[in-house]
């Protein structure tokens, strides 16, 4: 069934590269006006370009989301323009480094904490009372696995991306009698510069596009979605529940 999201409303973090940037055209595509948020603007004006030579709509907002203010106004600037958010995919995130972690710097720490936790947080603060006044708000947090194999060393981005899930599944218990649905999305390995940071003698070629994993993650803004608080596998195409610890 083809998805269709005409008329709504959607944010997009990271939305000038890898899968955010895919995430945006996909959704412009089924009919969403997409405020694609960003740091680079070259990358935003080329995603713009795309979007609406597939004749669909966009709102550029370059904006470092360590700026915690400006992710205030941004939900004060939607509100005022269209009353409503009914998409929100927090995808923006930083990978800091591959280290021991008794040799992370505490300004490469602060940075993961500050852009992958605190601006995240900050964001579902701004949005909030956008997507409950949306008719189907769908939220979408980007996360990974290593926040469940707590790999050895990844600790900072591990760490980041566990608390990202816990305050997702907060807040789809917080809202679990309201239209709102909010999920987390895990993508899997994929072809991403972040991904060649962190292994980077690994082949691109053996892992999947991350247009091809965008496909799978845009599913979740559908109105018809009925999970919340659960984590989506993109690599597996499927939902997972969480288990307390045994």
């Amino acid at each position: 069934m083809t998805l269709d999201l005409t008329g709504r409303v959607a944010v997009v973090t990271g939305a000038s590269r890898g899968i955010g940037y895919f995430i945006a055209k996909e959704l412009a595509a089924a009919g969403a006006h997409v405020i694609a948020v960003a740091r680079t603007v070259g990358g935003l004006e080329e995603l713009d370009d795309q979007i609406k030579a597939a004749g669909g709509q966009a709102t550029l907002v370059p904006l470092d989301l360590a700026d915690m203010a400006g992710i205030d106004r941004l939900g004060g600037a939607i509100h005022e323009r269209w009353g409503k958010l009914d998409i929100l995919v927090a995808n923006a995130a930083v990978l800091g480094v591959i280290s021991p972690i008794g040799h992370v710097e505490a300004k490469t720490f602060e940075k993961v904490m500050t852009i992958n936790v605190t601006s995240t947080w900050r964001l579902i603060r701004s949005v909030d009372p956008l997507l409950r006044l949306s008719d189907a708000g769908r939220a979408i947090l980007l996360s990974a696995n290593s926040a469940h194999s707590a790999r050895a060393f990844w600790a900072p981005y591990a760490a980041s991306k566990a608390a990202v899930e816990t305050m997702m599944r907060s807040w789809a218990h917080e809202t679990e009698s309201l239209p709102l649905r909010v999920n987390a999305a895990d993508p899997g390995a994929t072809r991403t510069a972040m991904r060649a940071q962190a292994m980077p003698g690994e082949d691109p070629a053996t892992l999947p596009h991350p247009s091809e994993i965008a496909k799978r993650i845009v599913p979740l803004a559908s109105p018809d979605l009925k999970e919340t608080g659960l984590i989506f596998q993109a690599k597996h195409n499927r939902f997972v529940a969480y288990r307390q610890p045994e």
